[in-house]
């Protein structure tokens, strides 16, 4: 069998039961299956590409993932992340915007910059500068508000563990991805620079911009150094910026994501969690380091 389909479950909504792997396997004509996770994770062998329609067809509405992948390179050496959304719960800009009582206004322009309706640089000034004078201490209040997403520490160290590297990269800021980064055990950050004056936000990012192509340059670039195919590589995100990222990794993952990159990315995970990345490349559940 040269693919697998691998369904993922996020047993906190519901169980990846039998029956169900039945159904799908019996829709693309399966192999045997290959359980990863008790009533989370299964894989199914299929000699043909599988159509992921047929799947979702099969599926018949339920809360479960189903990612496609080839049984050759599977499991990836290196991992860039966006953050936002992806490896922490929400965006951290919107968040600092609270700060200032302008979260509603903010996030209304985060999210149509995402979906890819506004130009990522011209957003990020716009909004950046709506926070000019605001104190500097917000960023540190708005860091006791941030989240990991589940499966976030799991995914960065059990794939170092196998001899990954590891990158986070964000439109977003230094002051928060440094600090994400140490929490993951990420082995780089890149992101952008909030300008200040050692009390008050000066309303300014440093340029240039990191933005979807800095992205798209970081993940080639980072395998090239290494020696890596791209079909080595695996990103993952959620909004515009990280579309092009995602398209030209070996394994492009949009994370619950605006519906411009759900509709393009070669893979989504729209139910489970971050765990269902190293289940998508063939980890068992005994294998997962990191765990809370």
């Amino acid at each position: 069998m040269s693919y697998v389909i691998t369904l993922i479950a996020d047993r906190a909504v519901t169980a990846l039961t039998r029956a169900i792997t039945d159904s799908v396997r019996e829709a693309i004509a399966g192999g045997e299956p290959v359980v990863l996770s008790p009533g989370e994770a299964t894989d199914i062998p299929v000699a043909a590409a599988p159509d992921i329609a047929t799947i979702r067809a099969a599926l018949a509405g339920m809360p479960i993932d189903a990612i496609a992948s080839t049984t050759e390179n599977r499991r990836k050496r290196l991992l860039v992340a966006d953050m936002d959304s992806t490896i922490v719960t929400g965006e951290t800009l919107d968040e600092l915007a609270d700060f200032a009582g302008l979260k509603d206004r903010i996030a209304a322009i985060t999210a149509r910059a995402m979906n890819g309706e506004l130009d990522f640089k011209s957003a990020l000034r716009e909004r950046v500068a709506m926070l000019s004078g605001l104190p500097v201490d917000a960023l540190e209040r708005t860091w006791q508000r941030v989240c990991l997403t589940t499966g976030a520490r799991e995914l960065v160290m059990t794939m170092r563990a196998h001899g990954a590297f590891t990158a986070l990269v964000s439109g977003g800021f230094s002051f928060f991805t440094s600090r994400v980064a140490a929490t993951c055990g990420f082995d780089v950050h890149r992101s952008n620079v909030l300008l200040d004056d050692g009390s008050v936000l000066l309303g300014r990012v440093a340029e240039p911009i990191l933005d979807r192509d800095t992205k798209l340059a970081t993940l080639t670039g980072l395998a090239a150094e290494r020696g890596l195919a791209l079909s080595a590589t695996l990103a993952v995100g959620d909004g515009a910026n990280d579309l092009d990222m995602l398209r030209v990794a070996g394994l492009g993952v949009a994370f619950h994501a605006k519906p411009i990159v759900a509709a393009a990315a070669q893979a989504r995970v729209d139910h489970g969690n971050l765990r269902a990345l190293l289940f998508a490349q063939g980890y068992q559940a005994e294998e997962i380091d990191g765990q809370a």
